[in-house]
């Protein structure tokens, strides 16, 4: 079969069909493809665009040649067969995020990839200006990650009448939860590959309690197409995440656990790329079990960040705790954090081996708040955090790994290793010498000292390591020998990091 079309490794290629209109093609029509290349062959399934149109999307993960051919209850779409040539990635693109190193992210050619996020739930429903106005605030940050939900939001502070209903309206002027509307998820669509294109992942919420709309009153059927539809056409944007939900233990009336099994279950079924797949909890104490085969890494809200090791130890997956309280002046509590908090909070889990997502939720008389609607942002940490992601990327080889930075300090002291790099966050401890968890055998080390508010490096004053507290068992001295090779003077100030490697 010749080959008519060129795609990318890891872009999109899509296939259009003109099929049947009558009565309701979401329910009645069925279609998929199957895309082989040599021996192996992968199972696409197909979805409906309005308007008499149907389409397959694929993404090829590898290059060479690819064929395919539709199957379908309708047989305007049956047997239609086709093919393309995958060729080498487009520079910069580095393919679908994955779990590496058992608590860490990769892209699939390798590349690290550190999740540096930032939630804007209802962006995509906002007028197309705010829109705008939030990609090129983007574009300006180094977030490499956007929450974002598929359906619009009703809450304080985001009120507004969304850009598309998300399904289509019946003669009576009610939403049809058995039509989806193409138009809303075309564009959707739409700012998913502008983020692509920035390098973004989006993190896309499936389901969420808060609306007036009742999408999150559907009833199991109708949840289940939904999903499976979703899935469908995002499947094959490499750059997607799923997030079953924000908070879904706030929607167990309507959704029992075994619903949200099943979620997962039908994204697995319909996703051939495997995207990542987590869940979000609401109350601290309702976390899902993260456990499940199913589930790829822990999506979380938890103020106390230095429960970070606890929660890989229970997991034994990566931990991202998406809302670890959000910088801003509201009255909630979870809205009100000052900036160096949050970035307190970021370097923290950072260093215990796990990663933060930030939110920024200052009053506006307008409600234009970024956690919510996009637009721009007013606060100071986006610039920290962007700064910490580059310290960590110049050094990312398997992801930062938690080491013992100091037992005197029970566990205060945040300390991660990466390859031949250690790096030292001491937090709001501001002491003028720092002798411990640092290289306990003599050598040549670059050692610097890291201000993560001011946002400077610079090389570190060495000094004598004092000897330890003696350790004594009765009238005998059990250790006397110095923490380490050296030592390493500070200014007397918070928030500060030690980064030490091999000459």
């Amino acid at each position: 079969m010749p080959m008519t079309a060129t795609v990318a490794q890891w872009d999109m290629f899509e296939a259009s069909f003109e099929g049947p209109r009558e009565g309701n093609p979401f329910l009645d029509v069925q279609l998929e493809a199957v895309f082989s290349q040599h021996a192996r062959e992968v199972r696409v399934p197909g979805f409906y665009d309005g308007d008499g149109l149907y389409k397959v999307r694929f993404m090829p993960d590898n290059p060479g040649p690819w064929t395919f051919t539709t199957r379908s209850n309708a047989p305007a779409l049956d047997r239609q067969e086709g093919g393309f040539e995958a060729v080498a990635p487009r520079p910069g693109k580095h393919g679908p995020v994955r779990v590496a190193n058992r608590f860490h992210f990769a892209h699939a050619d390798g590349t690290p990839f550190l999740p540096f996020g930032t939630t804007c739930y209802a962006w995509t429903h906002q007028p197309l200006g705010e829109q705008e106005k939030t990609l090129r605030t983007l574009a300006k940050t180094r977030f490499n990650k956007v929450r974002m939900g598929l359906f619009p939001k009703d809450y304080p502070y985001n009120t507004n009448q969304p850009l598309h209903d998300v399904f289509v309206r019946g003669a009576d002027g009610a939403l049809d939860f058995d039509r989806p509307n193409p138009q809303s998820f075309r564009h959707f669509e739409t700012q998913v590959r502008a983020l692509g294109e920035m390098g973004i992942e989006a993190d896309v919420i499936i389901f969420h309690p808060y609306d007036r709309w009742n999408y999150s009153g559907m009833s199991e059927a109708q949840d289940y197409r939904y999903v499976a539809y979703l899935t469908a056409r995002l499947a094959a944007f490499s750059n997607v995440w799923w997030s079953l939900a924000n908070e879904y233990d706030f929607m167990l009336d309507t959704k029992p656990m075994h619903q949200w099994d099943r979620y997962f279950h039908i994204i697995e079924e319909n996703d051939p790329v495997g995207h990542l797949r987590s869940i979000h909890n609401g109350a601290p104490a309702a976390s899902y079990d993260h456990r499940k085969p199913w589930v790829s890494h822990v999506c979380m809200q938890h103020w106390d960040v230095k429960r970070t090791g606890e929660w890989r130890q229970t997991w034994g997956k990566p931990v991202v705790n998406d809302e670890p309280e959000y910088e801003g002046d509201l009255v909630e509590a979870w809205g009100n954090i000052s900036a160096q908090e949050l970035v307190h909070r970021f370097w923290t889990m950072a260093l215990r081996g796990a990663y933060a997502g930030h939110g920024e939720t200052f009053a506006h008389p307008e409600d234009l708040i970024w956690w919510a609607k996009g637009g721009e942002l007013h606060g100071e940490a986006w610039k920290r955090i962007g700064f910490l992601r580059d310290v960590l990327e110049e050094s990312a080889v398997n992801g930062f790994e938690p080491i013992d930075a100091s037992v005197r300090f029970s566990g205060r002291i945040s300390g991660a290793r990466d390859g031949d790099t250690t790096i030292l966050y001491l937090g709001e401890h501001q002491p003028a010498i720092w002798p411990y968890g640092l290289p306990k055998d003599d050598g040549e080390y670059r050692v610097e000292v890291i201000d993560t508010w001011n946002m400077t490096i610079e090389p570190a004053e060495i000094v004598p390591a004092p000897a330890n507290h003696p350790v004594r068992h009765g009238a005998v001295v059990l250790k006397t020998e110095p923490a380490a090779a050296f030592a390493v003077k500070l200014p007397v100030r918070p928030y500060l990091a030690i980064r030490v490697r091999p000459a």
